[in-house]
């Protein structure tokens, strides 16, 4: 057994499918699938189930790679260490990022993380939040930076900054002269958001549910960038974090 079938195996777990295993680990199909089998056959258990076109895990099959996915995390580690040994933060660091905070918090932090880090290699990922916790237990991410959801609480968390939310609203609406609208007055609004899987989406549901207001369900959008269109167009009011508001109270048809 090394360190290669280990990856081959955990391969498969994820993508069910030998060619498509093969191909993320840039080998043969023949080459995965005699892997997995002297795997088994230094193991003396079976790790599939071969009675099925679908690709499945045995019970055993299942425990191992959970196993597996802990040893190469470890590796990870130990060659990384290695690699540092008498130096500042160097060698590759996977980051991943929330799409609804990566374009507006990225150029704040690459260039002073390039200058104090001249030898580290960043490695940029943007998913939603379930999808970068999985990549983050799996190994493939070091760190993710994403908005605080239940689900990071098996992880060590570091709390960067708290994010104001501020109302985007079209320059044509009643409140697009005030200062301030205060939270009361959004009882029985109706604000766009983001589809489910933005954690953001769930922070501002937090604010509408405090303050009386609720969804508009007609539409939810895929991005921020999507809702300030939206509000531009006149379709409805929103909540942005305050990274994604230009310094100007009103750009582009939209009050902030």
């Amino acid at each position: 057994m090394n360190i290669r079938d280990l990856e081959y195996l955990v391969a498969l777990a994820e993508h069910r499918h030998f060619r498509r295993a093969a191909d993320s680990c840039h080998v043969s199909q023949p080459t995965l699938s005699g892997q997995i089998r002297k795997l088994e056959d230094e193991l003396g258990v079976m790790l599939l189930e071969r009675t099925s076109r679908k690709v499945l895990f045995t019970q055993a099959g299942m425990l191992l790679v959970d196993q597996a996915r802990t040893v190469l995390r470890e590796v990870k580690v130990l060659k990384e260490m290695a690699s540092q040994q008498g130096e500042t933060m160097s060698g590759p660091l996977h980051i991943g990022l929330i799409p609804t905070v990566g374009p507006y918090l990225l150029p704040h932090i690459i260039p002073m993380l390039h200058q104090t880090f001249p030898k580290l290699e960043m490695y940029l990922h943007e998913a939603q939040t379930h999808q970068l916790l999985a990549q983050l237990d799996s190994g493939k991410l070091d760190c993710v930076i994403l908005a605080l959801v239940k689900e990071s609480e098996a992880f060590i968390e570091v709390p960067l900054f708290d994010e104001p939310m501020l109302l985007a609203i079209y320059e044509d609406h009643p409140w697009a002269n005030r200062e301030c609208v205060p939270m009361a007055d959004l009882a029985g609004e109706k604000l766009l958001m983001l589809e489910d899987g933005h954690c953001l989406r769930d922070q501002a549901m937090g604010f509408c549910f405090e303050a009386g207001a609720d969804e508009d369900t007609h539409f939810r959008a895929t991005s921020l960038e999507t809702l300030r269109n939206m509000v531009a167009a006149g379709s409805g009011i929103t909540l942005l974090p305050a990274l994604a508001v230009p310094p100007e109270r009103k750009r582009d048809g939209v009050v902030y």
